[in-house]
């Protein structure tokens, strides 16, 4: 099955995005979670139609993402006309949307959704994108972006509760970290991501942990 339709689908969508959502980021996912996938099952061939949904599922998700889509119903009426034109049929049409709609962090705060086994590893490739290197420069990109302060004392990190109080709530790059980055470890669905993730969310608590170091230099 060629996807190079969903990949130029994905480009077109967010060629202008520069919050650490780009196109590269789908691309870093769709390879991180087919690869996962492949790992965990040895039958598994690089043309198997779960691979294929594994790897669209990860370019497209962000191209509906609230953040940055300022029409996502359109965006997914988009997606509906696409695949079928790629070659997946219905039930696989269905898992793909219903990842990629409910596969992030806002979306299950209050209710977590159960994903088909494809959208389990593209939303782990996706949680692992936060972590690490790559988390931490994107942390940063996307508060610069938005204007949230690096960091701010008198602003304590908060218990998120709600995907209105997530979206709304005051908060700073550093606070996102305490907030919501180092809590993805424990929300991997697959052991091969749970022990990335912990890899990479050391390497983010040691950063965190230098620059509280040299915030606090008297």
């Amino acid at each position: 099955m060629d996807i190079a339709a969903v990949i130029q689908f994905t480009k077109e969508h967010l060629k202008n995005e520069k919050t650490g959502h780009d196109f590269y980021h789908g691309e870093r996912v769709a390879h991180l979670a087919s690869k996962m996938y492949l790992a965990d099952h040895e039958s598994a061939h690089e043309d198997s139609r779960v691979v294929a949904i594994i790897k669209s599922a990860g370019y497209l998700h962000d191209t509906i993402d609230e953040k940055i889509c300022a029409n996502p119903e359109k965006v997914v009426e988009e997606i509906k006309e696409l695949l079928p034109q790629v070659g997946f049929n219905d039930l696989e049409v269905w898992d793909i949307l219903f990842t990629i709609q409910h596969m992030s962090f806002s979306a299950n705060i209050e209710h977590h959704y159960h994903l088909p086994l494809s959208g389990q590893y593209v939303q782990d490739a996706d949680r692992l994108e936060s972590l690490g290197a790559i988390g931490i420069a994107r942390a940063f990109t996307y508060g610069g972006k938005h204007g949230n302060k690096i960091y701010d004392p008198e602003i304590k990190p908060v218990r998120l509760v709600s995907h209105d109080q997530y979206r709304g709530h005051v908060e700073t790059t550093i606070n996102h970290f305490y907030e919501k980055l180092f809590s993805l470890a424990d929300l991997m669905n697959t052991p091969a991501a749970k022990k990335e993730a912990e890899r990479r969310t050391a390497y983010m608590r040691n950063f965190v942990r230098e620059f509280m170091q040299e915030w606090n230099v008297d």
